[in-house]
Formats: C-alpha cells, structure tokens, sequence
C-alpha cells in the first residue's frame, strides 16, 4: 500500500472493541519495529512508547475518568477503555537535555525536534494499525493526567506524556471526510 493510501484509511475511531483482527504480540512487534525505524534529528531517540492492555487497558481509562473527577463523560472515557489497549506517546526530556548541552547552538531546537519525531512514529503506527484493520484514535488528556501516568506505570519523571492513543477492532466505520479547498493550505511558488 502506498504512503497515500495509508493515510487515507486512517481515521479517527471512537467506536472500538477488544476484538482485535490479529494477534496483540503482532501489535506489539508492529509498534516495536516503527519505534526503532521512524527517524529523529540528530538520531537522538527520544521517543518512549508504553502499551497497556487488558487490565492496565481498563486501569488506565478508570484512572483518567478519576483524575478528571467527572468532568469528563463516562460514556466517552468508556469508548476509548472499550478497545483493547492504549499506546501513550512520551519523550524523554533527559536525552533531550543531554543533545541540548553537547549542541548548544542547537539547544532551543531540541524539544520541537522530539516532538516531530513522535508525530512522525504516531502517524506511523497509527497507519500501520489501521493497515493491520485496527481502528485508533488520538487523544490528548495529558498534562492533567501525566503525574498519575508516572505512577501507574512505574515511569522516570523525565518522560514527558504527549498523547494517548487508544485502539482495537473497528465497531463502526466513521463518517466520510469532507474535502477542502487545498490551495488555502498549499502554495505552489514557481
């Protein structure tokens, strides 16, 4: 499948189930594989993945339910605990900080660098999912949650949460996209 066709199965999947279509060890090798393969400036590799399943799947949505105290619907915090797991998305702020003293001139840059490159590996594996015939979506609670994350997970404090991604069979297909006017977001310059 072409890089086109890729993104253009992905989607954003709110209606999905702990039924995957492939093994979860396939899933995993998958998520492995990108992480190494997706590059980084400076070959730094700062991005940091942890996917919970089964029952930390559960945990993980109950604790995000808990630390929003409510003000988040249940019914939606239960839609992305439905599948059958969450990849969180982090980098880790000490190898950062290590490129940012060897590259002064450089420094400044090395935060937005590590963020590009998670983008890059949450594209990746969100493609890839979507391949494999998951559905995910991206969501984004952290930084309310971030401080339960790291205790949840027994996490270093220099890991840096970014996004969550939850994932597993597709229940329903979402909506077509509606097409926009490219030329307010490309400029052809000759």
């Amino acid at each position: 499948m072409s890089m086109i066709q890729a993104l253009e199965k992905r989607r954003s999947y709110y209606n999905i189930n702990k039924k995957l279509p492939v093994d979860s060890g396939q899933v995993i090798q998958t998520i492995e594989t990108l992480t190494e393969l997706v590059p980084d400036a400076f070959n730094m590799k700062s991005s940091r993945v942890v996917v919970a399943l089964e029952e930390k799947q559960n945990l993980l949505w109950d604790t995000i339910y808990d630390v929003f105290e409510g003000k988040v619907p249940r019914e939606k915090i239960d839609s992305f605990k439905a599948g059958a797991g969450t990849i969180l998305y982090f980098y880790d702020q000490d190898v950062v900080k290590g490129l940012q003293e060897k590259f002064p001139l450089y420094a400044a840059n090395f935060p937005a660098w590590a963020m590009q490159a998670s983008a890059m590996l949450q594209i990746s594996i969100w493609s890839e999912l979507r391949e494999m015939g998951i559905g995910a979506s991206l969501q984004h609670y952290n930084p309310v949650i971030d401080q339960k994350m790291h205790e949840l997970f027994d996490l270093p404090e220099s890991y840096l949460l970014i996004a969550q991604m939850p994932f597993g069979g597709i229940g329903e297909e979402p909506a077509p996209k509606e097409k926009e006017d490219i030329s307010k977001r490309v400029k052809i310059v000759k």
